[in-house]
């Protein structure tokens, strides 16, 4: 009980040097508990939509995919004929029985041509209105459509782009462009999270997706009173056969969410993943605020052991106030993680995701969690300075002589830190040196894990001596203040070396990415430079969004161009001559122009040559494995027609980056075993201008897409443009999420600068005394912030300019071999390094320069 009443009593006398460190358990749990918060909303919000709008049986085409999104490659959904609805109505236990018809593969536009598809990247769906719509949405404004010139509108969206009733929307499909006008608006009665819909009547929406009348993309089954879910299925399957997927309402429900999860999924361990980050820099600041407070009681210590206090004892009184620390940060940190996930809520509904607060959802798992990583973390690293005040002997503690074994564990820490470094260091050079980027990547990440350890535990042997060039550098054009200011950085190298690595740790990722961002970049930008002919590249803005044949046609109709190059790709089953089969391949059909399009290297054989009838090439690493050779002859089944016999007349080198794993053949090919009705839409059109003739054509080109504004036009300028700022804005998201763990490195150097303000209370009341003006005091401590920022700063651009090198040469065994360094980048994180400095001190130098010179004298 007197040691709990001696740890009450210390905490809240040190509550102000503890502040900073609670705030950095704050923020680290806050980032746990709203990613988490934030994530199972989402997941409730989508739940509750999937099982609102699923009926209690669907009955899809075959082939169709599980999540009702349009992934055929023709542009239309797989569909079955009418006939199904009337069987499917006469099964045991169906109440009633509706077909429907729908596609995502549509572009939906405004009267001036603007595209109306969700900001977020949630699909765009025209369908027909049915009753299981009617179940689940409310029309608040006009009515259901009737007739090929009406449609009906989702609330959301036309509160996004400001339609009413009567306005003109036109809806380009693969079968052409419909035109119609705004009949009613309708309001989902769950939250929608940011699809955008559009209802047609049935007839008009199986002419407009689908180009005849008479068919069906689903059947929606109601059961009669009394029949389960699961009941109904096998009833509908029998009275079906096996020719349909047929699916409960759970299990369409359940599809539906498990494609969403695995995006959920990669949001949610990515931000955990820097949450962590974030965890591992406080805990140095943890570390070097009980090292300093444990340091400035080293006298109240050693009374306590002298009237009878156990090593035990000191040992739990610091862990107490460690615990009270870590409770108190991590109570607020979990009412903080629900602002953020409100935060982030609204962040997301700017973007187009609409999520209502009304679905938020905190369970209990998520505040346990944040508690015990909190109250976990920080009791860990309290833990070593408890052992270190707890090793100290009465008198030694009487006399300030600190803890007898510093002097041998220092030696040890240094050996350690350079066994680690090195080993590090030799799986760096192991993994640069790999022949193959699995066993590569399993040495970089050892030696990445290692070399941040390394250094870390390294970090006081080269504070002694990086802060004494730096000194040299920096601080001595600063006269007597500069010399006062590197010898109190040197003082303790232990402190300054933990304060540098919290700092170094984010610099080190946000180093490392640039790099290997840069150098991707670079790569992609030299092999356009190198391998593309064609001067414009045309394709859609999302996955499945296809060049329209109506689009194609207007295209080759384009004035100014020499040639226009059409680009599919076929999914096959391939046998090669050892007698193998290999699924899930895919023949890349083109014009035979795309041999000018793109100039890829090749082993064997002319490219050109693969696009002669009934020819292909495949590429290095396949002819290898199959012992495929020129002339050898390679069954293609193709998968929505027939087999054909093809002879490799070309094998391309495995050594690029655009194409790399293709296997072409002519689109001439490929249409002699499969059908029309079932050929793939172009992936991607590639146009060529007439000499002269480029700046002409690419606005003419502009004019023409402009009837789709989900296809977009890009001479190689563009596209070099567009991979950068790819790149770049992932890389900007994921520096924003490490700014977190570099917030809570500057909050380590604030709060090493304000306990060793206090630490050296009467040490700057002497310097006061004998002349040192108040200005002069708080340049010093400055500059102390300045050159111990600095110091973190060049380890962490170092080590992670090490890293970034390293997994640039595992990028080049995927032929992204061209090493780009940003400087630029590298020189404003260190001189920003500078800055951080001059802000961390503000507080401490303030509180410095105001200290009363005859209290400070008087200070024990």
């Amino acid at each position: 009980m007197t040691v709990l009443k001696t740890s009450m009593r210390n905490f809240f006398a040190h509550k102000g040097r503890m502040a900073l460190s609670a705030v950095a358990v704050l923020l680290s749990v806050a980032f746990v508990c709203g990613t988490l918060v934030f994530t199972d909303t989402m997941n409730t919000t989508f739940d509750k939509l999937f099982q609102a709008t699923a009926s209690d049986v669907t009955v899809s085409a075959q082939g169709s995919s599980d999540t009702g999104q349009t992934t055929s490659r023709t542009g239309k959904p797989p569909v079955m004929p009418a006939s199904v609805v009337s069987t499917v109505r006469g099964a045991r236990g169906v109440r009633s029985a509706e077909g429907t018809v729908f596609s995502t593969s549509v572009t939906v536009i405004d009267a001036k041509k603007d595209k109306l598809s969700p900001s977020s990247g949630a699909p765009t769906i025209v369908g027909s209105w049915n009753g299981n719509d009617a179940r689940t949405m409310e029309i608040t404004t006009g009515k259901a459509p009737k007739g090929p010139d009406q449609v009906m509108v989702d609330k959301d969206t036309a509160a996004k782009h400001h339609l009413k009733l009567g306005d003109d929307i036109g809806m380009i499909s693969v079968v052409g462009t419909h035109h119609a006008r705004v009949s009613g608006i309708a309001a989902f009665k769950v939250t929608n999270p940011g699809a955008a819909i559009f209802y047609l009547d049935t007839r008009t929406a199986q002419q407009t997706l689908i180009g005849r009348t008479g068919v069906y993309t689903d059947v929606d089954v109601t059961a009669a009173k009394g029949v389960t879910d699961d009941q109904l299925k096998k009833n509908v399957t029998a009275a079906l056969g096996h020719g349909y997927k047929v699916r409960t309402a759970k299990e369409v429900a359940d599809a539906n969410q498990k494609s969403v999860e695995s995006f959920l999924n990669v949001m949610k361990y990515a931000m955990l993943g820097f949450a962590g980050i974030a965890f591992l820099v406080g805990i140095f600041l943890i570390i070097n605020t009980f090292s300093m407070l444990v340091a400035q009681r080293t006298r109240e210590i050693g009374l306590m052991r002298a009237i009878g206090s156990s090593r035990k004892q000191v040992n739990r009184s610091v862990l107490i106030e460690a615990l009270l620390l870590g409770v108190i940060g991590s109570l607020l940190g979990v009412g903080a993680g629900v602002g953020i996930a409100v935060g982030l809520m609204k962040l997301m509904s700017g973007m187009g995701m609409e999520l209502s607060t009304d679905d938020l959802t905190i369970a209990w798992t998520t505040p346990a969690l944040g508690l015990l990583l909190g109250v976990v973390v920080t009791v860990l690293a309290a833990y070593l300075p408890a052992r270190r005040a707890g090793k100290v002997s009465p008198m030694a503690a009487l006399r300030d002589s600190g803890a007898p074994g510093d002097a041998r564990a220092g030696a040890v820490r240094a050996v350690l830190g350079l066994v680690l470094t090195g080993a590090g260091g030799w799986s760096l050079y192991a993994a640069a040196e790999a022949d193959k980027a699995r066993s590569g990547s399993g040495l970089l990440g050892v030696g990445v894990l290692l070399t941040l350890v390394g250094f870390v535990v390294i970090g006081p042997l080269l504070a002694g001596g990086v802060v004494r060039v730096l000194g040299a550098i920096i601080l001595r054009v600063f006269g007597p203040v500069g010399r006062m200011a590197e010898r109190n950085a040197l003082r303790n190298p232990r402190r300054t070396g933990a304060t540098g690595a919290a700092l170094m740790i984010g610099l080190a990722l946000v180093a490392c990415l640039s790099v290997v961002g840069s150098s991707m970049v670079a790569s992609a930008t030299d092999q356009l430079d190198k391998t593309v002919g064609a001067d414009f590249i045309i394709q859609g803005d999302q996955e499945f969004t296809f060049v329209k044949p109506q689009m194609v046609r207007q295209i080759k109709a384009t004035p100014g161009l020499e040639r226009v190059t059409e680009y599919k790709l076929l999914d096959a089953t391939l046998s090669t001559p050892d007698g193998k089969v290999s699924k899930n391949e895919t023949i890349n059909a083109a014009d035979a122009t795309y041999a000018k399009d793109l100039r890829t290297k090749t082993v064997a054989g002319d490219l050109a040559d693969a696009y002669r009838p009934d020819s292909m090439s495949v590429f290095e690493g396949f002819a290898k494995e199959h012992g495929i050779k020129l002339g050898s002859t390679v069954t293609v089944g193709f998968k929505d027609g027939r087999a054909a016999r093809l002879t490799v007349r070309a094998i391309t080198s495995d050594d690029v980056v655009i194409d790399k794993g293709a296997m072409y053949a002519s689109i001439a090919t490929a249409a002699k075993y499969v059908p029309a009705s079932r050929m793939p839409l172009d992936q991607l059109v590639f146009a060529t201008a007439k000499d002269g003739q480029q700046a002409a054509a690419y606005a003419s080109l502009k004019r023409t897409l402009h009837a789709d504004p989900a296809l977009t036009v890009r001479d190689q300028t563009d596209y070099k443009k567009a991979l950068k700022d790819q790149i770049g804005q992932l890389l900007n998201m994921i520096y924003g999420l490490l700014a977190l763990a570099i917030i809570v490195a500057v909050l380590g150097v604030v709060n090493t600068l304000a306990l060793s303000v206090v630490e050296r209370t009467r040490e700057i009341g002497l310097m006061r005394a004998i002349g040192l003006s108040r200005r002069q005091m708080r340049r010093m401590i400055r500059l102390e912030s300045v050159v111990i920022a600095v110091f973190g700063a060049l380890l962490g651009l170092g080590l992670g300019m090490g890293w970034g090198v390293t997994a640039q040469q595992l990028l080049a065994l995927q032929g992204l071999n061209v090493l780009d360094i940003p400087w630029p980048t590298i020189i404003a994180v260190f001189i920003g390094s500078a800055f951080v400095g001059l802000f961390a001190a503000l507080i401490p130098a303030f509180r410095a320069g105001r200290m009363n010179i005859l209290n400070a004298i008087a200070t024990d």
